[in-house]
């Protein structure tokens, strides 16, 4: 017995899961009382609920969807999109400390209480209420997509519109499959762009669903709204425990059965070319060369610490040891899995190649090929547990701004129970936005990217007034009003308006490359004569295509006409448009430079602007910066009256502190690293390191 494709072993499976969030979040729920309760569950977690509460907050299946579909695009290197927070992992030692010791409920709390700044803390908090909703919305995307790929409808039922669908999308692999091997002959080039044309306007489909996405939005959404209403912050935290365990079968359910399906790692190797084996890619055939990485992760690090549920995380543990032991435990743990979510991108390689219009499939595809009923419905629940350990956070996250920073300034002074009904309605609001920023969102790779660099609109003013001293008011405005100009509000406005779209001056490509690549022979090689053995050494001819600089993509307004107008699609890149118009010329270069110049930007401009304008303009108050700084270099004590007698003798005597400091009597707020910190720091490194080797094994032929 099915229901719309699901077998009724599955779907029981999850009805019984969503039963039992339910029944936890109401047991809970009878001792939530206050907003200190509901926002951060009285700042009582322990290290076992910090564990899981890190690793469920920053696990989302539509990461391992993410990078399941890059690795299906680029190979091993496209896993760079999700991993590059890798080597981010160490410098979480210091931001647990930083977020546990400022001891206040939201980041907005921070921008007031830093920058004595209202309008700014209120600005925070619509920023990043805008990107827990595009989150909350990936979250269910990935969801959608899985359940689409879980149930599919058979062939036999398609239409005629479905069927010319899908067969115009293998003619167009074919037809790229030639152009990349040099073998498309030129007369059939007008037909390939006709297609990719199509591809782009979403009207090519390897399959059809059963699965309506906007039902599944709206019914898993608001099962999702009714736990968190219930339980606030403690059901998150509780039920993430239960998602963790989840999350780890749902991590490692498909692979056994993916090995045996392509033959082991011998046959895994043998199936993907090798140049999609590389760790770190080849500059001009991988998105993800070893510079890009380096400059997402510098624009990523810039950002971690204007995640907004980060506040909330570290500061509902007891103190900041039991804060550092959950965050980079529970980080470091989710690094784990995401080598086993890349091996399981590498299978779909395998499996797939070439066979997906839509490269988010593939993790459905993987668990309806590989797993048996029973087992897809665990895998079900894994990636709806994945999504709403998340979406939880981020809901909560949320709620806390709206509450703190957009409502209570304005309805000063009302009762515990009416912050708690406008805490629960912010709830309901964001839920609802995700889901209509579902039905409008398009493009996941572009939204994975965004939200990699758009924090650093607010990151570096972030890192500074913890750091700097001399950081001002002023600067923040004017850095976070340039920013957001330039990353965000240009990108959205050109990509929506025709003019900009239209305009042949942003329509600028790289120049097309003929490249030889090294790859070892396989079994195809050895019969066509063009190696002796399998495995040897060959040189083979690869085709760049050309790449927009300023859009992702082009297309012909008229896809059935090659003489019609080409029109910009996706992001625009406002970033490398103002480099352009400094003199950088991006003509001969690859995607993954683009790519690398865009994250680099992002990362460094928002520093520049705020050092530059910080020397020229009023400091902050130099009472209300002691009284902050005090709390930074006080350790959290044991009882509240304790705590604030300690910060109270600190402030009135920050001179104590000149001789712990790496840089005494300026305006750095650096403590000289202590032994813990060395080797809290320099520990994570090495394993940092240790998660790279077992990477380079997988990859590797033995």
């Amino acid at each position: 017995m099915r229901f719309f494709g699901l077998h009724w072993l599955d779907a029981g499976l999850i009805i019984l899961y969503f039963l039992l969030i339910f029944a936890i979040a109401v047991r809970i729920n009878r001792r939530v009382r206050s907003t200190g309760e509901f926002f951060l569950a009285g700042r009582r977690m322990g290290r076992f609920y910090q564990f899981f509460l890190n690793f469920g907050t920053s696990t989302d299946a539509s990461q391992a969807a993410g990078l399941t579909r890059e690795i299906y695009r680029q190979g091993i290197a496209g896993m760079w999109i999700q991993y590059v927070v890798l080597f981010l992992t160490p410098f979480y030692w210091f931001t647990a400390l930083l977020f546990r010791r400022v001891r206040l409920t939201t980041i907005g709390d921070f921008f007031h209480e830093r920058y004595h700044s209202a309008g700014l803390a209120a600005a925070f908090a619509l920023f990043m209420i805008l990107m827990n909703t595009i989150g909350g919305a990936m979250g269910l995307i990935v969801s959608a997509k899985t359940f689409m790929a879980l149930t599919p409808k058979p062939t036999a039922e398609y239409s005629p519109a479905e069927q010319q669908s899908v067969r115009q999308f293998h003619e167009l692999q074919q037809l790229r499959r030639d152009y990349a091997e040099g073998n498309l002959p030129p007369e059939s080039r007008e037909r390939l762009q006709q297609l990719a044309s199509l591809e782009s306007a979403g009207k090519l489909n390897a399959f059809v669903s059963w699965t309506d996405p906007v039902v599944f939005y709206l019914i898993y959404a608001a099962g999702v709204c009714v736990y968190i209403l219930l339980g606030g912050f403690e059901a998150a935290a509780v039920t993430d425990a239960l998602q963790g365990i989840l999350m780890v079968l749902f991590s490692l359910l498909l692979i056994p059965f993916g090995l045996q399906a392509v033959g082991g790692f011998a046959g895994l190797h043998e199936a993907v070319p090798e140049h999609m084996l590389r760790l770190f890619g080849a500059g001009t055939l991988s998105e993800y060369a070893w510079y890009t990485i380096a400059a997402m992760a510098l624009a990523n690090l810039v950002s971690i610490v204007a995640v907004a549920s980060s506040m909330q995380t570290s500061g509902s543990a007891r103190d900041e040891s039991t804060a550092r032991f959950g965050l980079i435990g529970g980080l470091m743990f989710k690094r784990l899995m995401m080598i086993f979510w890349a091996l399981a991108g590498l299978i779909a390689l395998a499996l797939f190649a070439g066979e997906l219009s839509d490269p988010d499939l593939a993790w459905g595809h993987l668990t309806n090929r590989l797993l048996s009923p029973g087992l897809i419905g665990i895998m079900m629940i894994g990636v709806l547990a994945a999504s709403m350990s998340s979406l939880d956070a981020a809901a909560m996250a949320v709620s806390a701004l709206a509450v703190n920073q957009l409502y209570r300034p304005f309805f000063p002074d009302k009762s515990e129970a009416h912050y708690l009904l406008a805490g629960r309605v912010a709830i309901v609001v964001m839920i609802c936005g995700s889901v209509a920023a579902a039905l409008l969102i398009s493009n996941l790779l572009e939204l994975f990217k965004f939200l990699i660099a758009a924090p650093a609109i607010f990151g570096a003013a972030i890192w500074l007034g913890f750091l700097w001293r001399r950081v001002t008011r002023t600067a923040v405005i004017t850095q976070v009003v340039l920013s957001f100009i330039i990353m965000a509000l240009i990108p959205t406005i050109f990509q929506h308006w025709h003019v900009p779209r239209s305009w042949p001056g942003f329509h600028a490509q790289t120049q097309e490359q003929r490249v030889s690549i090294s790859v070892a022979a396989t079994q195809a090689d050895v019969e066509a004569g063009r190696a002796e053995r399998i495995g040897q050494a060959i040189e083979k001819q690869r085709l760049i295509p050309s790449y927009p600089i300023y859009y992702e993509k082009l297309a012909r307004k008229n896809p059935q006409d090659p003489n019609s107008p080409l029109i910009g699609y996706g992001r625009f890149n406002a970033e490398l448009w103002l480099l352009s118009l400094a003199g950088c010329d991006f003509s001969r270069m690859s995607k993954a430079g683009l790519v690398a110049s865009r994250f680099l930007f992002d990362a460094l401009f928002p520093f520049l602007v705020l050092f530059i304008v910080s020397y020229v303009t009023r400091p902050v108050d130099q009472k209300r910066l002691d009284r902050f700084f005090a709390k930074i270099h006080t350790p959290v004590q044991p009882t509240p009256q304790q705590d604030a007698a300690a910060i109270a003798a600190n402030a009135a005597d920050m001179a104590r502190f000149e001789g712990s400091k790496l840089f005494p009597n300026t305006h750095w707020e650096i403590h000289k690293p202590s032994r813990q910190d060395y080797l809290g720091f320099f520990g994570t490194w090495i394993l940092v390191g240790l998660i790279i080797f077992l990477l380079w094994l997988m990859v590797s032929h033995h």
